[in-house]
């Protein structure tokens, strides 16, 4: 069974050192560090929904965000590097 994964850029902003700290394991779990607070994400409807719901059960809404930005298909090259340029994950599954 082919799954349809998509690529998302995630960026994240926590204000509360204890919540940043679950929420980068979180990212850190389901993809690829680009920056400090921004991750690329190679994931299903399934993952993303399960991703999203964690993720917000660790924020506090009330002041905490992220931004979720759909890239589309993982096999498309949508991103420029300027100075050290970061691998990006490799199209396919990832087993974590």
């Amino acid at each position: 069974m082919r799954t349809n994964r998509r690529r998302y850029l995630i960026a994240y902003d926590i204000r509360d050192p204890a919540r940043l700290r679950r929420i980068c394991k979180l990212m850190e779990a389901n993809g690829e560090r680009l920056q400090y607070s921004v991750f690329v994400c190679d994931l299903n409807r399934t993952e993303l929904i399960h991703l999203r719901a964690d993720g917000e059960d660790i924020m506090n809404l009330a002041v905490d965000s992220v931004v979720i930005v759909d890239l589309g298909d993982p096999s498309g090259d949508r991103f420029t590097f300027v100075g050290h340029r970061r691998q990006l994950p490799t199209r396919g599954s990832q087993i974590v």
